[in-house]
């Protein structure tokens, strides 16, 4: 097999995503999802040159599941060449990323905090890697990374200093990886040079957020101190009132791990229509004549499309609208209501176009004579496996 192979690896708290990726081929020589790790009922399923197969894993931990997946990687890939990891939170002191030394490891141990249910959970897969394969490069391609050039005015809040000099504290951006891809992606689907465009991103799935990109670098995005800011989400609140926390604990002494439970679990699409966090559901309850169902569709649409108006105060000009992410390569409902909301804008969608980006299908969805609007489907494998390619080659 011609050009280099690397394997991506996606940690999660209870799951393993896992791809190998080829250089020089468009789809994936594997791809996989182990689940339900450190529980009985752990396995793992996977794609392996178009054939499904299946292993149950036992009472495996991550490093257990990995040791068990790994041979079978290594058999279809021949040989590695490194692998690269997702990290969510690098905090200030990451830009790019980078090889995970111990001091890069301390680094993303110290970040914890501001992502718990992200930063952990990556730790276990890139420690158990690892010990797996310690002659192997190992890289970090971090979500956070791609935001670090949006200008200061953009990135800190109007809070006292010292909690951002010395605590740290300001606004990080997150999906920087999905938004780093199809940005680029769109220029190149436009016929513009990477380095002298102008896009609105808008990645939507469970977790959602929004970017302005210039030149190819972020300039503000809609996610802050943690993945809780910015858009409604799945199960995320996104923007309340701060004194919302302080409401709920005042009035009904709601613990902090009450509130944020609330906040980042209850909320959001689910918080809304009482029903389900996907937006598939929501959409086809809503069809049916569920009012909480279509209620929390348009608090989504409009939220978004506010968001997105707010974000072309960091454009010098706007070249196209993006959407990405499960709903929005799918959802061609939010889609159309999202830019109705954004008239001032001048956007309109050719519907037949519109109708025909889903699964997987990317192109341009507005109407000619109007503001560019593509469906660019997203692929954060892809982008990982090559940032972790440019760091090894640059060693």
């Amino acid at each position: 097999m011609s050009g280099r192979n690397i394997l991506v690896i996606n940690s999660g708290s209870s799951s393993i995503k896992f791809a190998l990726v080829n250089e020089n081929q468009d789809d994936f020589i594997i791809e996989g999802l182990a689940e339900r790790i450190g529980t009985p009922d752990a396995e793992v399923t996977w794609k392996e040159n178009g054939e499904k197969k299946h292993l149950q894993l036992g009472d495996a931990d991550h490093a257990e599941a990995l040791a068990q997946i790994l041979p079978h990687v290594q058999k279809a890939a021949g040989t590695l060449t490194g692998i690269g990891h997702r990290v969510v939170h690098g905090g200030s002191q990451v830009h790019e990323a980078c090889l995970l030394t111990p001091d890069v490891i301390s680094v993303i141990e110290a970040n914890a905090s501001l992502a718990p249910l992200h930063n952990p959970p990556g730790l276990m897969g890139i420690n158990a890697a690892i010990s797996i394969y310690p002659e192997l490069p190992h890289v970090g391609v971090f979500d956070t990374a791609f935001h670090q050039t949006m200008p200061e005015h953009a990135y800190r809040y109007a809070i006292p200093e010292e909690l951002y000099t010395e605590h740290k504290i300001r606004r990080y951006g997150f999906h920087g990886t999905s938004h780093m891809y199809v940005s680029r992606k769109g220029a190149e689907m436009a016929g513009l040079p990477v380095e002298d465009s102008c896009w609105l991103v808008a990645h939507l799935g469970n977790g959602c957020s929004a970017t302005a990109v210039v030149n190819g670098e972020s300039r503000d995005t809609t996610m802050g101190l943690t993945p809780l800011e910015g858009l409604v989400m799945g199960t995320r609140s996104g923007d309340v009132d701060p004194s919302l926390q302080v409401h709920l604990h005042r009035t009904f002494g709601w613990s902090a791990q009450e509130i944020e439970t609330l906040l980042t679990k209850k909320s959001g699409l689910l918080g809304v229509s009482g029903l389900s966090n996907d937006m598939r559901t929501l959409i086809e309850a809503s069809e049916k004549g569920d009012e909480k169902a279509a209620l929390a569709i348009e608090i989504f649409c409009y939220r978004l499309a506010k968001s997105l108006a707010a974000l072309s105060c960091a454009l010098p000009r706007l070249d196209g609208l993006l959407f990405t992410g499960g709903i929005g390569e799918n959802a061609t409902l939010i889609r159309k209501k999202t830019l109705d909301h954004m008239r001032v804008f001048n956007f309109k969608l050719d519907d037949q176009a519109n109708q025909s980006c889903v699964r997987g299908q990317g192109g341009k969805i507005s109407a000619d004579g109007h503001p560019l609007v593509l469906v660019v489907p997203t692929n954060e494998e892809r982008q990982i496996a090559i940032e972790t390619l440019e760091v090894i080659d640059a060693q």
